[in-house]
């Protein structure tokens, strides 16, 4: 296992769960990457945009940290609208950046790509009428029903991405969806990153994105939740620190495990997952969801406190492979 052979690194979209990866994020971006410098891909959608984004600072550490701290702090009341939430994020993602956003953007190695998606046909233009959101959204949800394929009729992936990086490896068809591609820069990281985490009906869709196509978009995970990309692409190793030990290609996906990939796509990766048993020391024996916002309530401060005592176990998982990297064990499954 030699850092010098990981040419990607994917990040999923899945809200608070994706913090369970913060010490895998510290360690390989601020030791392990560091021992073999290397052009990287780094590709997110949603939160997993949120942690390429910090990956690729100058001080990636401190950026994952800062990251760390903002989203748990995150305070809503108990009745708030979208457009509250995404003043929120906004805010968020302001001081995450700290005005530094050109590090990010201009990695000599890491080159970060944002994966957001834009609305067509009935979700073309909502025009902040929740209603049409939400009919356009019902009705992309129903043609998913019958085929994944359908959702293309819906919506379609516009990728940010390191302008030193045309993202080739994305750029040729495969699969249904119609693609757009933004290269990054100082004007659109921001709205980038906060349309990639756009969740519809919890927060705003974002419009009037610096170099992209007009149009209302949207959290990436819709399209791509998981990350089902087409890996085999490059000759590379792929590493791919994740929440869950299989691979759901689009949020509309998830009640439905036929649908999980199993392709030849993901024969260069290694997935890297914590352990059922892992799960279980955790508070609530669970990892942070978003649906503990409801279940905390007003009660910040418990929440808070449950969030980094998860947070900070997840350098037991950092460690643990760590170790499988200097002594690998192909015979141990590769959950932590």
């Amino acid at each position: 296992m030699q850092a010098a052979d990981i040419a990607i690194v994917p990040a999923a979209a899945g809200g608070p769960k994706g913090l369970i990866l913060h010490g895998l994020d510290c360690w390989m971006f601020g030791d392990f990457f560091k021992t073999a410098p290397r052009q990287r891909k780094l590709v997110g959608a949603s939160i997993g945009a949120w942690r390429m984004a910090a990956s690729a600072f100058r001080d990636p550490v401190a950026a994952h940290k800062r990251l760390v701290r903002l989203y748990a702090g995150q305070r809503y009341p108990d009745k708030v609208t979208s457009a509250y939430v995404s003043q929120t994020c906004r805010a968020l993602l302001d001081e995450l950046l700290d005005g530094r956003g050109q590090e990010a953007i201009n990695h000599p190695d890491h080159h970060v790509s944002i994966i957001t998606i834009r609305g067509i046909g009935a979700l073309s233009g909502t025009n902040g009428a929740r209603w049409r959101e939400m009919a356009g959204f019902l009705l992309a949800a129903a043609g998913n029903a019958v085929s994944r394929k359908r959702l293309a009729a819906s919506m379609e992936r516009v990728i940010f991405h390191n302008q030193h990086d045309d993202a080739r490896w994305l750029r040729d068809d495969f699969d249904a969806f119609a693609a757009h591609f933004v290269g990054l820069q100082t004007e659109n990281l921001r709205d980038a990153l906060l349309a990639s985490g756009s969740i519809p009906l919890v927060l705003e869709a974002v419009t009037n994105i610096a170099g992209a196509p007009d149009g209302a978009y949207w959290d990436g995970g819709l399209i791509d939740y998981h990350l089902h990309l087409p890996y085999q692409r490059d000759p590379g190793l792929v590493l791919y620190p994740h929440f869950n030990d299989y691979i759901v290609p689009g949020w509309l996906d998830k009640s439905m495990p036929w649908r999980r990939a199993r392709d030849h796509a993901l024969e260069n990766m290694i997935l890297v997952s914590p352990s059922q048993d892992f799960v279980r020391t955790l508070p609530n024996a669970k990892l942070p969801d978003r649906k503990d916002f409801k279940v905390y309530g007003q009660n910040h401060d418990h929440r808070n406190r449950d969030w980094l005592r998860a947070i900070g176990e997840s350098e037991r998982m950092a460690e643990a492979f760590a170790r499988w990297c200097e002594k690998p064990d192909l015979k141990q499954a590769a959950s932590f």
